[in-house]
């Protein structure tokens, strides 16, 4: 969902940004874009559960520094 949203600003900005002369109906919808797009960033990034992330960066953590590697370089 991030990344629509953030996919809505880039493309509402572009079009709010054009050097050349646009319709005022199309500017106005890529501003209504452009807030959509940036509630649903921001939601997303809101309901996102850091606790889970961080327990399994642990758990991958651990994962790799337990694994039986050789102490001689050779693999």
């Amino acid at each position: 969902m991030r990344s629509i949203g953030m996919a809505l600003l880039a493309i509402s900005g572009s079009i709010i940004a054009a050097p050349v002369a646009l319709p005022v109906a199309v500017v106005s919808v890529a501003g209504y874009a452009a807030l959509a797009g940036g509630v649903i960033s921001v939601i997303s990034q809101i309901t996102v559960d850091d606790k889970t992330n961080r327990e399994r960066a642990i758990t991958n953590r651990l994962k790799k520094d337990n694994q039986n590697l050789p102490r001689d370089g050779i693999k």
